[in-house]
């Protein structure tokens, strides 16, 4: 029995990486895989809009943080601290139920087959394309982490405060280009921002007291009612003026000097991205296009730890307690 146990457990423990992922990959053992995720999404939409957007943007948040693993979506443990309550994610990342409403249709239908981690990936795309963006066939066959780092997520998430060089030598870590960055930051084109994370911008932008002079008046004044000094700072605000449509208003609204956010404005300020953005203001086909190529580039990053399909997004796979201690004592001195 104990053989048998430790069988069964390396079979679990693969490794996979961007050379492994493909279209069709369930196409055998759970051919309805995408459409039973394009389906609760569809609900998702119908019962709150921004939270299609929120799931897009999981994507990002997973994929940066070794690879796209679905750490992201573990929860705390004794021995753990995840990503939910880091520092980019805390108050920010929101509608996980809708990846648990996924998980639990797509067990009903294949048990243990999908990976969280591709769920995200399917979910992202159908987020675009049931918004009025575009819709593409996705690479599949991820496996999900063992374990998540609150402390990677914190160090590697950019914040709304960053300025384009940031961002730009951020992704570059990732073999993402400068067209990638100011495409991918497109998915801000529907969905929501908090004020907290533009009081810097309306009041005190870089410590000078003022705001920040990006910033059109007209739409400075808006913001000002939205989120005045005495706000709620959870209170949000649209990220475009079209924010339950995914189209190019995000990129008309920057060269306008509308960008809610200091990360998104920037991108128009700084000579080496305005003109991408300048470029996907005026052609909404070309941005589609270079969305989709980044979103395919992104989903690529793979890390070669260990990983399973989950059964519970939330939660590793339960194990017998001596594997559990080994593979505790080998991932301290591999960070030793």
């Amino acid at each position: 029995m104990f053989l048998f146990l430790i069988f069964i457990i390396n079979i679990l423990l693969l490794t996979s990486s961007s050379s492994d992922l493909r279209p069709g990959f369930y196409s055998n053992t759970c051919p309805n895989a995408e459409i039973i995720v394009r389906d609760v999404m569809k609900r998702a939409l119908i019962r709150e809009p921004r939270s299609v957007a929120s799931i897009m943007r999981f994507q990002f948040h997973d994929c940066f943080v070794n690879g796209c693993d679905a750490s992201m979506l573990l929860d705390d443990t004794p021995s753990m601290l995840g990503e939910k309550l880091a520092l980019s994610n805390i108050n920010s990342l929101r509608s996980f139920e809708v990846i648990d409403e996924v998980k639990e249709a797509l067990e009903k239908a294949c048990p243990g087959v999908v990976s969280c981690a591709d769920i995200i990936i399917m979910a992202s795309r159908d987020a675009v394309a049931l918004t009025g963006g575009p819709n593409w066939e996705v690479r599949l066959g991820r496996l999900d982490s063992l374990t998540a780092s609150q402390d990677n997520s914190s160090n590697i998430m950019p914040s709304p405060r960053s300025n384009a060089t940031t961002l730009i030598n951020l992704f570059q870590k990732y073999n993402l280009s400068v067209k990638d960055l100011v495409a991918l930051s497109g998915s801000h084109s529907i969905g929501k921002g908090r004020c907290f994370s533009i009081m810097f911008r309306l009041y005190n932008q870089s410590g000078s007291g003022k705001p920040d002079p990006a910033i059109d008046p007209g739409f400075r004044n808006e913001l000002n009612k939205l989120c005045p000094l005495d706000v709620d700072q959870n209170v949000t605000g649209n990220l475009d003026s079209t924010p339950v449509i995914f189209d190019n208003q995000y990129f008309k609204d920057l060269v306008a000097g509308r960008g809610f956010l200091n990360s998104d404005q920037t991108l128009f300020t700084f000579p080496q991205t305005r003109e991408f953005v300048s470029f996907y203001s005026r052609d909404q086909t070309e941005f589609f296009k270079a969305f989709v190529e980044g979103m395919l580039k992104m989903g690529d990053l793979q890390s070669d730890r260990p990983g399973e399909v989950r059964r519970n997004c939330r939660v590793v796979n339960p194990r017998p307690a001596h594997f559990l201690s080994e593979h505790k004592m080998q991932n301290n001195d591999k960070s030793m």
